[in-house]
């Protein structure tokens, strides 16, 4: 089952940055948390699972759909719209980046040591117990939980406010 997930994760993750239509990559981008939510429920953290998917499949997937029909882009711009000249330094850029974050996952699996998970039962039901995580959230992380609510509210403001179209 895990494979059949992680494939599944992967191929849509794939089709998100693949596809020339964004209402396609939103898709497909549901699909992946979807399938993701799926992995979390076979590592036995299911509220993590359930937050994936009101969390990310539903509120921010509704805010990129909502972004993608109101700004009614149906396709993504040609490339070729790009000097060639252009072209050329951002793919010398994209590899040079892509090679140093490569470096940066090796050196950092590098210093990790090895580690074991604990098997007592009671550190066990306090990672995952609901009402720590209720308590923890509204409590000490109260301000950064009402601030992504305001953010959340101020993109879709702004995508609004990109969409109008001038009289």
């Amino acid at each position: 089952v895990f494979y059949v997930f992680a494939g599944i994760t992967v191929l849509a993750s794939l089709g998100v940055i693949s596809s020339k239509n964004p209402m396609h990559s939103v898709m497909m981008l549901i699909v992946s948390f979807g399938a993701l939510a799926g992995l979390y429920v076979l590592l036995d953290a299911p509220f993590t699972a359930v937050t994936q998917i009101i969390v990310y499949a539903g509120a921010i997937m509704v805010l990129f759909l909502f972004v993608v029909m109101l700004l009614n882009q149906h396709k993504e711009d040609d490339a070729e719209a790009m000097p060639a000249s252009l072209k050329g330094i951002n793919l010398r850029v994209g590899v040079l980046l892509s090679l140093l974050l490569a470096f940066e996952v090796a050196w950092g699996l590098s210093r990790i040591g090895i580690t074991t998970f604990s098997t007592d039962a009671g550190a066990i039901s306090s990672i995952s117990s609901v009402a720590r995580i209720g308590l923890s959230l509204f409590t000490t992380h109260a301000f950064a939980f009402e601030v992504t609510s305001v953010l959340i509210l101020v993109s879709m403001v702004g995508a609004v406010v990109i969409a109008r179209r001038e009289r």
